[in-house]
């Protein structure tokens, strides 16, 4: 099993490494192509290139398509298979921190919520690993309220972490908090998601969720807003032709992303994809999400 873990990971790093080369190299023909076709001149850098080459292997074909990035082997078999999900906390968990984490149990189809105890994150991914879980979700806490997120996808990454704010859970929220939650798999809605970071953040939220049956009643939804991702739990029933009731389930939350690291939680040496540098971006319309 260690044998083959290395043997991939070595392999997700050496096809890491290929495609900033690649994107490079499409980049220049890219670029030379859109200049040929407008007929202005070639810059000095790409007409020396061009020189030196021939002309040969620089110009693009027609069906010549933009190479594959890492992150499309990350989730190629997303929907092939139900996720497997371990939830757990950070060391010492409060009680509202315990509820809230049962509570996520119930929001991911298919999870488990593990004690964490004494064990270190090494030990925890090592044995997610060996029972076959592909993503694991760490809650941390400041002073009994949840206040990150931390969502790391197995065996290779990436690791997403976000802040958690105006966490409400699920008995402040129904009214009907003594029921029991449906554990039907969820339609999913995201809404406001329009940069190439908000796409990579959907399709990481959405493996933490099997494909949903036409009948499903149940409704995940997460909303962009100023960078800060809204969370709403919903069922809904028909009462008519036209009509629909809907009631919230809840927990809700607000999650702001912080990072995204191309690795799992327990590898800090991992590079850095992307990361919120609030003091450098001041302005507002420069919405990362």
């Amino acid at each position: 099993m260690l044998r083959r873990q290395t043997r991939e990971r070595r392999e997700y790093i050496y096809k890491k490494s290929q495609e900033s080369q690649e994107r490079a190299i499409y980049e220049r023909k890219q670029k030379i192509k859109d200049l040929l076709a407008q007929g202005k001149q070639l810059p000095t850098e790409l007409r020396n290139e061009v020189r030196n080459l021939g002309g040969k292997d620089l110009v693009l074909d027609e069906a010549q398509v933009d190479p594959s990035s890492h992150m499309d082997d990350e989730y190629a078999k997303v929907g092939t298979y139900d996720p497997k999900i371990v939830i757990t906390t950070s060391r010492s968990p409060s009680s509202r921190l315990m509820q809230f984490s049962k509570e996520m149990r119930l929001v991911f189809p298919n999870s488990f919520r593990l004690n964490r105890g004494n064990t270190v994150i090494k030990d925890l991914i090592s044995a997610c690993n060996s029972q076959g879980v592909t993503d694991l979700l760490i809650i941390h806490e400041h002073r009994g309220i949840p206040d990150a997120l931390i969502i790391s996808h197995l065996p290779h990454g990436p690791t997403l972490s976000m802040t958690l704010h105006n966490v409400t859970l699920r008995h402040d929220v129904s009214s009907n908090s003594n029921s029991t939650v449906s554990e039907q798999f969820p339609h999913l809605i995201f809404d406001n998601f329009e940069t190439k970071l908000g796409n990579r953040i959907i399709k990481i939220l959405k493996s933490l969720f099997p494909v949903p049956k036409e009948d499903s009643k149940r409704i995940m939804t997460f909303r962009n807003e100023n960078d800060f991702i809204s969370f709403r739990h919903h069922v809904f029933a028909k009462t008519g032709h036209k009509d629909v009731q809907l009631a919230e389930v809840g927990p809700r939350f607000e999650a702001k992303p912080y990072e995204i690291r191309q690795g799992t939680v327990d590898q800090t040496e991992a590079d850095v994809e992307w990361l919120l540098r609030p003091y450098m971006r001041t302005s507002k319309k420069r919405n990362q999400i």
